[in-house]
């Protein structure tokens, strides 16, 4: 069992094991090396052998305890054969979202259209690497799909104006993502992934009222789904104002929380394993105040299950040297 499955599992605390969020990718030189020669990054989550390499990167340079697989979450909406593409300085952009196509696509083209990304795992997990650590897949939890694909566009400025006007589409659409969700989760695991990590980056923008039947509902129902092949599952709602309800009725195993969270009350309301929480930004400051608010999570969490994570991904312009001196604070703790 690897340390973080020690962790989620069998609930030890006296192992503080740790992994980043998009540790693969942006922040490394040599990732950006792979990027400049491959600028469609769709194509490039599709290449088995660079995607692998990418995954083992981090893994070459810092003791993490897991590999998070390079990909991303709108893979979903591109095996629904919806055009998405990634602009510089834009981020993604989808296409029209066509109902009829996507309501008749068989499940065997959307896991030979996948097939790439379940390579990737498979190879990820049997590296010399990654003997000894977790192998992570992920999808994006339904709310935040639904959102990418009605919206097509990161909704960073807000939804669109209309979004909620077409209830048949709305409802079709997520019914339709939460049954492809479960192929690719199947996959996945089917593959070699040991956990599976739920990312509702835009949980966020719900109000309370509709959490029910955009986030817990749906979302809960995948969860069931994973842990019947005896799979952890993590759970990161980014923004969400109830973490103690979402825990109750989701039941994750492990929930990931984001950094505008006070940490404190985490740990006196939520009795399962917790990962996460410290704000990105401080791997771009200093030493001295990287240390100092790394050791406060660790010591927040120190008689409780904890995953050291960041309460978002890591931002593109982070010196590695800071991501190696976080892991070296967190492994001597």
């Amino acid at each position: 069992m690897t340390p973080i499955e020690e962790v989620i599992i069998n609930r030890k605390t006296n192992t503080k094991p740790i992994w980043v969020m998009r540790q693969a990718g942006r922040y490394l030189p040599e990732f950006r090396e792979i990027r400049k020669n491959n600028t469609d990054f769709i194509k490039l989550c599709l290449n088995p052998s660079l995607s692998t390499e990418i995954t083992i990167q981090p893994l070459k340079r810092f003791d993490l305890d897991a590999a998070i697989i390079f990909s991303d979450i709108l893979m979903l909406p591109y095996g629904l054969n919806q055009k998405v593409e990634f602009k510089k300085g834009i981020g993604p952009i989808l296409g029209t979202l066509d109902l009829n196509s996507i309501s008749k696509l068989e499940e065997i083209d959307f896991v030979s259209k996948m097939k790439p990304v379940y390579d990737l795992i498979n190879l990820v997990k049997n590296h010399d690497l990654t003997k000894d650590k977790s192998t992570i897949g992920f999808v994006g939890a339904p709310w935040t799909l639904l959102v990418y694909m009605i919206n097509q566009k990161s909704p960073k400025d807000g939804l669109k104006n209309n979004f909620f006007k077409n209830d048949y589409l709305i409802k079709k659409t997520l019914s339709i993502i939460q049954i492809f969700l479960k192929v690719h989760i199947k996959n996945q695991i089917k593959s070699g992934a040991h956990i599976i990590q739920i990312f509702d980056s835009w949980a966020g923008l719900l109000d309370e009222k509709d959490y029910a039947n955009y986030i817990y509902t749906p979302t809960a129902d995948l969860v069931e789904y994973i842990k019947s092949f005896n799979i952890p599952v993590i759970c990161f709602p980014k923004g969400i104002k109830k973490y103690k309800e979402y825990c109750d009725i989701v039941r994750p195993n492990t929930i990931c929380i984001d950094y505008e969270v006070d940490p404190k009350k985490i740990i006196q309301d939520i009795k399962i394993p917790v990962q996460g929480g410290m704000d990105p930004k401080i791997l771009l400051t200093d030493q001295e105040n990287l240390k100092k608010q790394a050791t406060k999570y660790l010591d927040i969490f120190k008689d409780h299950p904890y995953i050291f994570n960041l309460g978002h991904g890591i931002l593109p312009e982070t010196d590695p040297k800071m991501m190696d001196y976080l892991v070296k604070i967190v492994k001597d703790y």
